[in-house]
């Protein structure tokens, strides 16, 4: 038989929030302040790291933009409601996404793996330098840049605010078809306004790497345990990295999901940013497919920092289940 003392009803539960509450407006005594700070105001510089057999992949965070679903041209507003309830998001308006780098430490050699965005989208990114510096590393450090996509909140962190290197001894590694359509001066013409300015934006990242860039095509191994996985159709050539070491692997998928909240749910939601949304919409779910089948661990550049974890199937769609936090490597 139930203990009936034990039983939390919703009124015990709101007598003991108001005592708790009494407390801290002087109706009962209280311990005295034993000291007192000023508030921090900002977040904490975001690195965290992550064991791949016997690599290590640090996180790092370059800050946030906004999305909305005014950006997903097929979203539905009820279906979008809905989503947004069960993440418990607020109804309506933009909501923060993270930009996310990653460092693979080999062992031999370090390896970033996107770049940010710099200030270029104003103070709430351009914030991977003190990721970096949290991660206690120094850019002089960088061997080699991987990218997979030159969208600029991927790639202006290359550049300082001078518009020199920020990684004066790496090596910029893209795949060609990607590095060969934002070079195309014949794609401005006619180009829409949001692609003209995301033009402007990426051309000034390539010319101070020219010397120390790198391209390949398809699939290849570019360093030992880190493999490029092609994504076309977000762009020509977005790119993804698989990270292998032993038997534990991690994809690092880019641009897979923009917001996790729709499209895991609903990944037939392409973003305008897609420069072919009907490619984007299969190789999305193509790849969502294999990493729930295989149960292979992602991260993603949009995804909850750190943006670790796995996708299982849901219904029609799909869910991401995050890493928890590992603290010991």
């Amino acid at each position: 038989m139930q203990n009936r003392d034990f039983r939390l009803s919703r009124r015990a539960f709101a007598a003991g929030v108001g005592a708790a509450a009494a407390v801290g407006t002087g109706m009962l005594p209280t311990a005295p302040a034993l000291a007192k700070a000023p508030l921090g105001g900002k977040q904490l510089p975001g690195a965290a790291r992550m064991k791949v057999g016997n690599i290590e992949v640090t996180a790092l965070c370059d800050g946030f933009t906004k999305v909305s679903e005014k950006l997903f041209p097929k979203s539905d507003e009820a279906r979008a409601k809905e989503l947004r309830a069960a993440a418990f998001l607020k109804p309506t308006g933009e909501i923060p996404i993270p930009v996310n780098a990653f460092l693979v430490n080999t062992g031999d050699r370090l390896i970033l793996i996107d770049a940010g965005n710099a200030l270029n989208y104003g103070p709430t990114m351009g914030h991977l330098p003190d990721a970096l510096k949290a991660a206690d590393i120094e850019p002089e450090q960088i061997d080699a840049v991987l990218v997979t996509h030159v969208h600029p909140d991927h790639t202006n962190g290359l550049l300082t605010d001078k518009g020199a290197r920020a990684f004066p001894k790496a090596e910029l590694v893209m795949q060609k078809a990607e590095h060969d359509f934002w070079n195309d001066a014949d794609k401005l013409n006619g180009a829409s306004p949001v692609m003209k300015r995301l033009l402007d934006m990426a051309l000034p990242v390539f010319k101070p790497y020219t010397k120390q860039t790198r391209l390949f095509e398809g699939a290849v191994d570019l360093f030992p345990g880190v493999r490029s996985v092609p994504l076309f159709g977000h762009t020509p050539g977005h790119t993804g990295y698989m990270i292998t070491s032993g038997a534990d692997s991690l994809f690092v998928w880019g641009d897979i999901v923009h917001f996790a909240p729709f499209q895991f749910a609903q990944p037939e939601w392409s973003i305008v940013y897609d420069r072919n949304p009907e490619a984007a919409i299969a190789t999305r779910k193509r790849t969502l497919d294999m990493v729930a089948t295989d149960k292979i661990a992602v991260v993603g550049v949009h995804l909850p920092f750190p943006g670790k974890g796995h996708v299982v199937k849901a219904g029609s769609g799909y869910q991401f289940v995050p890493t928890h936090f590992e603290p010991a490597l």
